[in-house]
């Protein structure tokens, strides 16, 4: 039985700024670990909602005791899906990423909805959700809890982001920092392994939103 957890965050900040710097949140301070973020495909359904596959690689690197489970090629690397559907009518965003590396090892899979705060119009409300899953024999309940723990992490430095993306669109632009200029290096090398993950990226199966 995998790992469930669930979460709610605020962003002082009304639906519409969220929802344009969550297309423009990489790169920033607290991300990293993003190296590269392609669109798989776009388009807008009859009821004017906007549906959208990236995939992005990051930087995932496995703790010691688990890299022996890993192809070498694969201990410092996670390509990720994300799916996306913003319906401008009822102001919601709803986001579903899963990794299709690793997922054999460890499985997260991660909802959100961005929505209006009920008590104030002016701010966004988060929900997020995950589902954390192994099926690695013996070790499942280990690597479980080590993915809920990086996702607990996870969550707070992807509001810090949004926080940085959000003040830097009002103007409040934040010095570049020195982990920045240092991640460019990283991103370009990724780009070398990112053609093969596309194609795993545009063969996957659909995800249900609701």
């Amino acid at each position: 039985m995998g790992k469930y957890v669930c979460c709610t965050g605020l962003l002082k900040n009304t639906w519409d700024q969220v929802c344009i710097a969550f297309w423009q949140r990489y790169p920033n301070p607290y991300s990293n670990h993003v190296l590269t973020e392609d669109i798989i495909f776009r388009e807008v359904t009859p009821s004017n909602c906007l549906i959208s596959r990236r995939l992005l690689t990051k930087t995932s690197r496995a703790p010691r005791w688990m890299e022996r489970y890993l192809p070498k090629h694969m201990t410092n690397s996670a390509y990720i899906i994300e799916d996306s559907v913003v319906d401008p009518q009822k102001r919601t965003m709803t986001t579903l990423t899963w990794n299709i590396s690793h997922a054999r090892l460890m499985s997260v899979e991660e909802r959100c909805l961005y929505q209006m705060n009920p008590e104030n119009g002016s701010w966004t409300e988060i929900k997020r959700e995950a589902w954390i899953s192994s099926s690695l024999y013996g070790l499942s309940r280990a690597i479980q809890e080590f993915g809920l723990a990086r996702f607990k992490n996870s969550v707070t430095k992807t509001m810090k982001g949004f926080e940085y993306v959000l003040s830097r669109m009002q103007g409040e632009t934040p010095s570049r920092t020195l982990a920045e200029t240092a991640t460019e290096r990283a991103r370009e090398t990724a780009l070398a392994a990112k053609e093969k993950a596309k194609d795993l990226a545009s063969h996957a199966q659909k995800k249900q939103y609701v």
